[in-house]
């Protein structure tokens, strides 16, 4: 007897429950009939069968059905300029879910070449990170691409730099600060210098810290040190000069054969040698500024990728010029570093660059 009512109990439950949903669902759908077309109803009760389900776990407690995260991606791609370029490139990412948060393109009127940087959207489940490659490979031979580059910041490793300063360190400093605030996605390898840094200092205290080696090279007229030096950024992506007061020669640009990243005061040409932020001073200039740009064999003449200038007047003393001059290049050269990562710089001709602008 006592079987027979525990089941006549939970029979009568279950069947309550079921009346019960149904009640609910079909006050829903009057509910939507009464504001939706009737040419939409069945997709909306395709939705609202599948939206009110509830799944149960062997806790007991409600789950909802979650979808798995979407990740930023870059392409940056430089090819001859034919029609339906852009028309594939927005394919082959849609083709794999991907959503194109915005694009930037560059054909110039004088020379058939087509330049772009596309963001994205997608999802690394449906498409993973090799098979990424191997599309936007296919694009890149389909279309005979010059050069055809794909980042996922979130994923791929990041670029690994190596710094070379002398004495100044306004430059250096402000990159270490940064790359510590995470504004840059690099991770430096070492700091190299010809300029001996004591064991308390701020910035060898600040290495030692953060397990950054620091190379001093002291450096001759007869030996720039770069075969040493050559050893020690092996392995970089790219090398930064935070204001390192030596020139690197053909041989070593030629050995190295990766990009190399340059700040100089806007000073030149007209104040040279020693000391130009006095001079410059001294002869009143009103502007001031920073160039960024890639080192080649011709002294400070590569390729601008930045350019930023500064106001002065008569009311600057020696103290804030310099000031001045030191925050405009430090802005420069992280600017040129954050455009380099965010695959923003393309070469253009012989000595320009493209720079698409965040």
């Amino acid at each position: 007897l006592v079987l027979k009512a525990q089941r006549f109990g939970w029979q009568t439950k279950n069947k309550k429950e079921e009346k019960h949903r149904k009640e609910l669902g079909e006050r829903k759908m009057n509910f939507l009939r009464r504001v939706i077309s009737p040419s939409s109803r069945f997709q909306v009760s395709q939705f609202a069968n599948r939206s009110f389900k509830i799944t149960q776990n062997h806790y007991g407690s409600i789950s909802q059905p979650t979808s798995s995260s979407l990740v930023h991606g870059i392409h940056q791609f430089h090819c001859p300029d034919v029609v339906g370029i852009l028309a594939k490139l927005s394919d082959c990412i849609a083709s794999r879910e991907g959503n194109i948060l915005g694009a930037d393109i560059f054909v110039p009127d004088d020379n058939h070449v087509f330049y772009s940087r596309s963001e994205f959207l997608f999802d690394p489940a449906k498409w993973p990170r090799e098979q990424m490659d191997a599309d936007f490979s296919n694009l890149s031979k389909k279309f005979n691409a010059m050069k055809s580059v794909v980042r996922v910041p979130d994923i791929d490793p990041k670029y690994k730099i190596s710094i070379l300063a002398s004495k100044q360190e306004h430059c250096l400093v402000d990159l270490l600060h940064g790359w510590q605030d995470g504004r840059f996605p690099i991770h430096i390898t070492s700091v190299i210098s010809n300029h001996e840094r004591g064991p308390n200092t701020h910035v060898i205290r600040f290495l030692e810290r953060h397990g950054i080696p620091y190379y001093y090279l002291p450096t001759t007229k007869e030996n720039k040190r770069e075969e040493e030096i050559l050893d020690i950024v092996g392995d970089t992506d790219f090398l930064v000069l935070a204001r390192y007061m030596q020139v690197l020669s053909g041989d070593f640009l030629k050995s190295y054969k990766k990009d190399i990243i340059n700040i100089h005061h806007g000073l030149l040409p007209s104040f040279k040698g020693s000391n130009p932020s006095k001079q410059a001073f001294d002869a009143g200039v009103k502007l001031i500024g920073a160039t960024t740009h890639f080192v080649s064999e011709e002294l400070d003449s590569g390729p601008i990728i930045e350019q930023l200038v500064e106001r002065v007047s008569h009311r600057d003393n020696l103290r804030t010029f310099i000031q001045k001059s030191e925050d405009v290049e430090k802005r420069c050269l992280a600017k040129a570093i954050k455009s380099y990562c965010e695959l923003r710089i393309f070469p253009y001709e012989a000595n320009k660059t493209v720079v698409f602008r965040s």
